[in-house]
């Protein structure tokens, strides 16, 4: 049984955006896609669609401005998959659909989530270093698989006591009218929460506020 067809009664490009035409079907509106997918397709007015040729149109449609809403995001910054995958959803894209901008940015290399944790950690390191457990944590939440971190923050070198005296001194003014123990436990349990554990946090409170009494770990 063949199936049913409707006829091509306009094709307008939009005011707002030229880039994209809106295309009516037996004289009511019926979608809007790209100019190129016109092109593509040899749309013209008069044209018979059948019901699976409008949603394939509706389907590319879909995928473009997916694609047009992750490549937004990714001029800000990059992202890992899971974060575009997450962001596509609250946009109500459904998941055939993000499966599609998901390969089609990886196939142009628009995302890779080695490359994402190559960022990260060089940004956190330069901008606001954190303890390798934390780092840890961080990558992990945005989806990055566990060797991949694993391996990521490895091949950083990250010099956790070079970091931790870094925020700790920045953080220390707001203490300086504290008494040095209650300095001290406020600037461990600061550190604690960035990530570092009592073999780091032990020799910076020594170096910035003297020797600790205690031997129990902050956290």
């Amino acid at each position: 049984m063949n199936e049913p067809e409707r006829r091509i009664t306009s094709i307008e490009r939009q005011k707002r955006n030229p880039e994209r035409v809106n295309v009516a079907l037996d004289g009511e509106f019926a979608f809007a896609i790209p100019v190129n997918a016109v092109l593509d397709f040899g749309l013209r007015t008069g044209n018979q669609l059948s019901v699976s040729q409008i949603e394939e149109l509706k389907e590319i449609d879909d995928t473009a401005k997916a694609t047009d809403a992750a490549i937004r995001l990714l001029t800000a910054r990059p992202r890992s998959v899971r974060e575009i995958e997450q962001r596509l959803r609250r946009k109500e894209f459904d998941d055939p659909t993000i499966e599609r901008v998901i390969e089609r940015l990886r196939d142009w290399r628009y995302i890779d989530d080695e490359a994402f944790a190559r960022f990260w950690v060089e940004n956190r390191e330069s901008n606001r270093p954190r303890g390798r457990r934390l780092l840890e944590q961080e990558l992990r939440s945005k989806g990055i698989e566990r060797e991949i971190v694993t391996n990521t923050i490895e091949d950083a070198e990250i010099d956790e006591i070079a970091g931790a005296l870094e925020i700790a001194r920045m953080k220390l003014r707001a203490y300086k009218d504290l008494e040095p123990e209650i300095a001290k436990r406020r600037l461990g349990a600061f550190l604690a929460r960035r990530g570092y554990g009592y073999g780091v946090i032990k020799p910076v409170l020594t170096e910035l506020l003297g020797e600790v009494e205690t031997d129990s770990d902050p956290d």
